[in-house]
């Protein structure tokens, strides 16, 4: 079964797909001159720095949630398992050479999240209750469909669609936390997950607005907590961190021969697995944490596409770095070890025993924003396929009986994989099989959009920091293009 899944896995992230996250990314990155590095300074200070600064106060400002809670449940969604156990698994199949390869993709993601959150709030709709919602399927619908009249924009909406939603029934979360949980704590895989499946039914039960509460507490200690932890075995082993560097351009480029317990990997390999892995972890492209971005409060959709992009920064180029020279420093890289048992055995060795606890405790609440996180992504696209008002009570039967399904395939995942024995490397090729076509979609339909987006980010430019002419009749959202009879 291992080679039937890697197989599917090379194929479906063969070169199509990679060079198709590395051109999105490029291509965006030229076009706006830069954005995402000539502007990082004004980008820190229109995110984080917001938030030890004065709130902003505006009348235009619509939306569910803040726009930091917005951005804590996706980083909670992203900033997951994947950045423990899915770097730790990109080095032990693609060597520490995949590390270069997530910055690469990370650094190039960081304007493809802002473009696809941005064209997210742009094109997002109203409920019956004023509260907005939007997401790759509202501006597949509206960009494609209705500006550029394209009447068969309802199939990229259900390819992405259905690809999200596989997800559902193959989820990473309960088993990489079961499986941590379980090493740790000596107790069974399968307890450990209906003690998480409780959890999160207490969670999602408040809805949306108590999923992004929850997450703007949780998220800043979390990461905090790991990366104190992770710095401390990082510079504690300080004289390694050049040869670490070294290790891992040098076999970027290279592939790397088996070392220890490491099988080898080509280059192809090393790239895939980079490339891969990042979008599975900070999802720029993927078009998931999108849906949470629409529903913030904000006056313009760039301001939260901003967002997007200290997202990724945060996620890949902070926490993923964090994990992966934790995981190369101390040697265990080639051990034969893969997934979230790699990253324990890094910070046992790193700091004793208590490593393991902290790790644990990491998986635990990292994997708990996700599954809650992730849930509003599935939310958001029923909401969008029940819009139809004649359709309102159905809508609330199918969220309601939804929300008591959710958290169930996580857990039966677990127990399957307990009962066949499978291996942690086996439920990570499923992982990259549910990525692989929502993003490629996605990806795509986003270049169609392009030019909408450099509308926006001119917009911006002119109205927030001098650059060029504010055009009086810019529609600054598509709802207003609406409400003017542009567009029905």
């Amino acid at each position: 079964m291992d080679a039937l899944l890697e197989t599917i896995v090379g194929w479906l992230w063969g070169l199509p797909l990679i060079f198709t996250v590395l051109f999105v990314g490029l291509y965006f990155t030229i076009g706006s001159k830069l954005f995402q590095f000539s502007y990082l300074p004004h980008i820190f200070k229109e995110t984080f720095g917001k938030l030890f600064g004065k709130k902003e106060k505006s009348e235009d400002s619509k939306g569910i949630l803040t726009p930091f809670q917005a951005v804590a449940t996706a980083i909670g969604g992203s900033v997951g398992v994947g950045n423990i156990g899915g770097v730790a698994t990109a080095i032990a199949i693609g060597g520490p050479g995949a590390v270069f390869w997530m910055w690469i993709t990370a650094l190039l993601g960081m304007i493809t999240k802002t473009v696809e959150v941005t064209l997210s709030v742009y094109y997002r709709n109203t409920d019956e209750k004023g509260n907005p919602y939007g997401g790759p399927t509202y501006y597949m619908e509206k960009g494609l469909g209705e500006e550029k009249n394209f009447k068969f924009w309802k199939v990229p909406a259900i390819l992405f669609g259905v690809g999200i939603f596989t997800t559902f029934f193959i989820t990473l979360q309960n088993y990489t936390i079961s499986e941590a949980v379980s090493s740790t704590f000596d107790i069974g895989m399968i307890p450990a997950s209906f003690i998480y499946l409780t959890i999160i039914y207490i969670i999602i039960y408040g809805g949306i607005k108590r999923i992004g509460e929850i997450a703007s507490l949780l998220v800043p200690f979390m990461c905090m907590f790991y990366v104190i932890a992770g710095l401390y075995i990082i510079f504690k082993n300080y004289t390694e961190i050049i040869p670490v560097f070294s290790l891992i351009f040098d076999s970027a480029f290279s592939g790397m021969a088996a070392v220890g317990g490491f099988t080898g990997a080509a280059i192809a390999q090393v790239i895939r697995m980079g490339v891969a892995r990042a979008v599975y972890s900070n999802e720029a492209g993927w078009g998931t944490s999108p849906m949470i971005h629409s529903t913030a409060k904000t006056s313009h959709p760039i301001k939260q596409g901003m967002w997007g992009a200290m997202e990724v920064f945060a996620d890949t180029m902070i926490v993923c770095s964090i994990t992966a020279f934790t995981i190369i420093i101390t040697g265990v890289w080639s051990s034969g070890l893969d997934g979230a048992a790699l990253t324990l055995s890094a910070f046992e060795i790193g700091i004793g025993e208590i490593g393991r606890y902290i790790i644990t405790i990491s998986i635990f609440l990292f994997g708990l924003t996700t599954s809650t996180g992730w849930y509003t992504y599935y939310e958001i696209i029923l909401r969008h396929l029940f819009n139809n008002e004649k359709k309102l009570a159905l809508k609330y039967k199918i969220l309601t009986l939804f929300k008591w399904l959710y958290p169930i395939p996580g857990s039966l995942m677990v127990i399957y994989a307990v009962m066949n024995d499978m291996p942690g490397k086996a439920v990570w090729y499923f992982a990259d099989i549910t990525t692989a076509i929502p993003t490629f979609v996605n990806l795509i339909v986003i270049l169609f959009l392009s030019k909408k987006f450099f509308e926006l980010l001119r917009d911006y430019k002119a109205r927030y920091l001098n650059i060029g002419i504010v055009d009086p009749d810019f529609n600054v959202f598509y709802e207003d293009k609406v409400k003017k009879g542009i567009y029905k």
